[in-house]
């Protein structure tokens, strides 16, 4: 018998709770949360509490004191605190909020004087498997299409700062933006997880080029990705569904960490 996979939790919000939930259905199962991290500890304390989660809950600098993998499910701002600790002890990492990445690129070389591994939870941005094994050919383009709700764009800098009018966008789709996922990432720092995901499992964030579209016709975030190369040639589209628990979030988010999790103790893997 394998012995279970012992995580501790970097943030402790909606997809914090949503893994949580899922581990706590399968008590026999091989993933354990043996400790939460998290900026506001009492808050942490009581959502544990009525998940009848009882670990410790710790600043994220503890984290590693209780696991070997760390989750991290935190925000934006709260994506370093997470993770430099962790990886400086030589932990495995699963990261969620990516698109902190973009600015926090020595993160990487950080993991690899340490033996720690970074690995991105992705299962929100298809393809990435594929375009990981065009890679080793020769990728001419990667080009990335989302479309996103009117409203979760609305309140972005970049959005005032432009002057863009999103009160069409509730019939029909209205550019936003259009530039490098480097770019993409600087200016919609809490969306764009899956830029910085695909830019590093292709050509990187200067060549990765990204539409954003304000779309609200549609049941939820929507992503294309096209890829030519000299070994395949590729188009893929995932069309996502909001978290009920936060519509900003893709319900598909945390099935994807979850995915990644078992596969760290399975048997058996898939993909390249």
């Amino acid at each position: 018998m394998r012995q279970k996979t012992k995580i501790a939790l970097g943030g402790f919000g909606n997809v914090g709770q949503q893994l949580a939930r899922a581990i706590l259905k399968e008590p026999d199962g091989n993933i354990e949360i043996v400790a939460i991290s998290a900026r506001n500890l009492d808050a942490a304390l009581k959502n544990a509490a009525r998940l009848g989660l009882d670990v410790p809950v710790v600043p994220a600098s503890q984290a590693p004191d209780y696991a070997r993998v760390v989750v991290e499910c935190a925000t934006y701002e709260g994506f370093r605190e997470v993770l430099e600790p962790a990886i400086k002890t030589g932990c495995h990492v699963i990261a969620v909020s990516v698109g902190a990445l973009a600015v926090n690129l020595d993160l990487i070389d950080l993991a690899e004087e340490h033996g720690a591994t970074i690995q991105i939870g992705s299962g929100a941005m298809p393809g990435l498997d594929i375009l990981r094994s065009a890679r080793e050919g020769n990728i001419q383009s990667v080009r990335l299409e989302s479309h996103i709700f009117p409203r979760s764009l609305a309140h972005e800098t970049y959005v005032i700062d432009q002057g863009i009018d999103l009160e069409s966008a509730e019939t029909e789709p209205v550019r936003v933006f259009s530039g490098t996922a480097r770019e993409a990432a600087r200016h919609f720092p809490r969306h764009f997880n899956v830029a910085v995901a695909l830019s590093l499992a292709g050509i990187g964030l200067d060549r990765t080029e990204i539409d954003i579209f304000a779309n609200g016709t549609l049941p939820g975030a929507r992503h294309t990705v096209r890829v030519t190369s000299d070994v395949v040639d590729l188009e893929m589209t995932a069309q996502n569904f909001p978290s009920s628990d936060n519509p900003r979030t893709s319900r598909i988010v945390a099935p994807s960490i979850l995915a990644a999790l078992r596969e760290l103790n399975s048997p058996i893997r898939i993909g390249s």
